[in-house]
């Protein structure tokens, strides 16, 4: 339990710092806090979950995979934060209309200027 909780830890922080490293040497590449959270939050996850599978499998099927273990669960993470992105972002395009829809609904209404 503590060896989980250690390479829990240890990979929270390799990745907060290699978050903070990638935003600072790539200029296109921006962090707000709450971005930031989720981004280490899922890496780490991912990290945790999707790793020791992998390396599982490849132990027993295919030993020449294991060294890619961590490259794999990379890519793993980099696939969920961008489907974790667009489904954010698709859900700020429509979520106000569909929670404001009878807002916006008794607003044109002829009814609703007199």
């Amino acid at each position: 339990m503590i060896r989980i909780l250690a390479r829990a830890v240890l990979s929270l922080l390799a990745n907060a710092v290699a978050l903070v490293v990638a935003a600072l040497l790539l200029s296109k590449v921006s962090l707000s806090v709450g971005g930031f959270v989720i981004a280490v939050v899922v890496f780490t996850v991912t990290a945790i979950v999707v790793e020791p599978l992998l390396r599982q499998t490849a132990v027993r099927n295919a030993p020449a995979i294991l060294g890619s273990t961590a490259l794999i669960a990379t890519l793993i993470s980099l696939i969920v934060t961008v489907i974790v992105w667009v489904i954010a972002m698709v859900a700020r395009l429509f979520l106000p209309l569909l929670v404001f829809k009878q807002i916006l609904a008794d607003d044109r209404s002829p009814n609703a200027r007199a």
